[in-house]
């Protein structure tokens, strides 16, 4: 009979992740952290749509320095976002956002989140879309409204409004939400 040897396999070393999937889990962290202190830019929304006067957070006055900081060391002011108006569908299925800031300037996107169009409402205007959005009473309605026989080729909504979104296709539209649409600039630029 003949004797065998045995030996042992080296050892593996530990398996690591793989440095692309690391790299991209990464980076989609640190793009959702940018996002979402972005979403709160330093203030707090009231229910009317405008900033609150005083910042969500505030850096410690040295003793002596005085309450108000020179021109010159002063941070911008916040942009706060009044309202995010979505609408998609229709005949060629397309998707275009606006987005109303709370001094009443406008961006319009095109599907992609690339720039459209912008400009700015009179202040008749956002005092009107304001008066709208107060009357539409976002944190009441349903959170998604779709009719029970949906219109082919129509368009669905999406409107988001100090920190309330409400998503509705347009024959489910309440009469609030179809005047906020009203003071809204046109989805789309003209031809």
């Amino acid at each position: 009979m003949r004797a065998f040897r045995t030996t042992k396999a080296p050892a593996r070393p530990a398996r690591t992740a793989r440095p692309a999937r690391t790299a991209a889990a990464a980076a989609a962290l640190v793009l959702a952290a940018v996002a979402l202190a972005g979403c709160g830019a330093g203030t707090t929304p009231d229910p009317a749509g405008g900033p609150d006067p005083k910042p969500a957070t505030s850096a410690p006055v040295a003793p002596g320095a005085g309450d108000t900081p020179s021109a010159s060391t002063a941070p911008p002011p916040a942009r706060v976002t009044l309202l995010r108006a979505s609408r998609t569908g229709g005949y060629a299925g397309r998707t275009h956002t606006l987005v109303v800031e709370g001094d009443g300037s406008w961006a319009r996107l095109d599907g992609q989140g690339r720039p459209d169009g912008a400009g700015k409402l009179t202040p008749a205007g956002l005092e009107a879309l304001r008066g709208a959005l107060r009357e539409a009473d976002l944190p009441r309605l349903p959170r998604v409204a779709t009719a029970d026989r949906p219109v082919f080729d129509g368009f669905v909504y999406a409107f988001v409004h100090a920190g309330t979104e409400v998503t509705s296709d347009q024959s489910s539209l309440t009469p609030g939400l179809t005047t906020v649409l009203d003071r809204l600039p046109p989805f789309e630029p003209s031809p």
